[in-house]
């Protein structure tokens, strides 16, 4: 088995990416707080990976691993605008307040992240040297 393209690389990278895109999604909802009738963005990406997982592992065992796999890479993040009603005269419903704790959490979301990479490449770094 390659480990650099392992199914827990492959969902760590996908991961990465989409807490990567969040981050982006949010810091254009903070920077467009002023801009007039600007709705909210969000990203969903969690659920959907999350049932294609359960689809791909649930069957027998045989192509379990490729299964996977396929269900890792195939999943997409779906951008969406919220529908949230606005208390503000000019029709924005960014909230910097939700923003900015949700901000923090992705970034708290991505560092875990970064540490679990690391994680991975210190047990191939200990196995290589055999200690």
């Amino acid at each position: 088995m390659d480990w650099l393209t392992s199914n827990s690389m492959r969902m760590l990278e996908k991961s990465l990416d989409y807490t990567w895109r969040k981050q982006r999604v949010i810091g254009e909802n903070i920077s467009n707080n002023e801009t007039p009738g600007y709705k909210a963005k969000y990203i969903t990406f969690e659920d959907a990976f999350h049932r294609n997982l359960q689809a791909a592992a649930g069957r027998t065992a045989a192509g379990r691993r490729e299964r996977i796999q396929r269900a890792i890479e195939g999943t997409g993040f779906a951008y969406h605008t919220t529908t949230a009603e606005t208390t503000r005269l000019d029709g924005n419903n960014v909230n910097t307040d939700v923003e900015t704790v949700e901000l923090a959490r992705t970034q708290l979301q991505y560092e875990y992240l970064v540490k679990q990479i690391s994680d991975q490449f210190t047990r191939l770094r200990i196995v290589i040297e055999g200690r």
